[in-house]
């Protein structure tokens, strides 16, 4: 027996030190550079040092300034237009592949090119699956990104995938707000799941409307189904663009007798002319996360933005640390 516990000491004095995990390194493209600084911030983790410029010709120079060798790299950028900002995370992405890091996770807070998922009519291209395609090859080996515009877009990716929702942030947002007589109302049928999910969660009555495109850049609503009259109505929506769809489904809610209308979209892309559309409409306030960077122009009074900078900082760490995102997809 002495010579057995003897030799089971002399093994665990011989046996290597428990190797310590390296800090993630975050790197940011352009298009998401403060989003990627708040990351880190929650994080407590510098953010990396990278270059991300342009030769004198407009084509996309990108550098990382520090040692990546076999490092776990989690490079930030959304990919909405213009189409630079895809190609920065193209670039940036074969980069950190040529610099030897052990894995490189895409992390795209708004992922663009996703309206065409399937060929709906003839001679038209799937974007949104030519874009996944050209994030894979670039290098990436894992993806992250924040309510799709369509969950199928996930299987277009040959990589592990990992798609959060916005709700919980939206949820807090508006259950703080203790609003009476809510209901959740979606602003067409394509919505119907997510408008469920958030009525479920903030327990208010389901509500939904019915559209058609008489042409491509025109929407009508022809009928709401379910009870407004009197009611506060918070419209839920993953992308706001034109805001022709979310502001003409507040008219039609408002012509029903809604009493105050609110409408929380998780991407506030904005085309020109879509802010005013929302300062005219019945909304009284859009709620919008800051996946998509608005630092160019101020966003009028009547939208508020929230930071998903804690969701994806806890989604990068349970990454590193290989551990479960399940809690994060709800």
């Amino acid at each position: 027996m002495r010579n057995l516990n003897s030799t089971l000491a002399r093994r665990e004095a011989v046996q290597p030190e428990e190797k310590r995990l390296d800090p993630a390194r975050i790197f940011a493209g352009n298009a998401s550079h403060g989003l990627a600084a708040a990351i880190c911030e929650k994080l407590k983790t510098p953010i990396g040092d990278a270059e991300v410029g342009r030769f004198e010709d407009g084509e996309v120079s990108v550098r990382f300034n520090e040692n990546i060798r076999g490092s776990d790299v989690f490079i930030v950028q959304a990919t909405g237009a213009p189409a630079d900002n895809l190609m920065e995370l193209l670039v940036m992405l074969d980069a950190a592949k040529r610099a030897s890091a052990r894995r490189v996770t895409a992390v795209m807070p708004y992922f663009g090119y996703a309206r065409q998922d399937r060929k709906d009519q003839p001679r038209a291209p799937i974007s949104a699956k030519l874009v996944a395609n050209l994030i894979t090859v670039a290098g990436a080996d894992r993806a992250l990104t924040m309510d799709l515009h369509s969950a199928q877009i996930q299987g277009f990716f040959d990589i592990p995938f990992d798609h959060l929702y916005a709700a919980p942030i939206m949820i807090e947002y508006f259950g703080r707000k203790r609003l009476g007589d809510l209901v959740v109302v979606s602003p067409d049928v394509g919505g119907v799941k997510m408008a469920r999910a958030y009525a479920k969660r903030l327990g208010a009555d389901l509500v939904l409307t019915d559209k058609r495109r008489p042409r491509p850049d025109a929407v009508e609503i022809m009928n709401i189904i379910g009870d407004v009259k009197g009611k506060t109505c918070v419209l839920f929506d993953d992308v706001v663009t034109t805001a022709r769809t979310l502001c003409q489904a507040a008219e039609a809610v408002r012509a029903q007798g809604a009493r105050d209308i609110y409408a929380g979209v998780t991407h506030g892309v904005f085309s020109p002319g879509a802010l005013d559309r929302i300062v005219a409409s019945p909304i009284k306030e859009l709620v919008i996360t800051d996946t998509v960077c608005h630092d160019h122009a101020p966003l009028p009074s009547k939208v508020t933005e929230l930071s998903i900078a804690g969701l994806l900082g806890e989604a990068v760490e349970r990454i590193h640390e290989e551990r479960s995102l399940s809690s994060l997809f709800v």
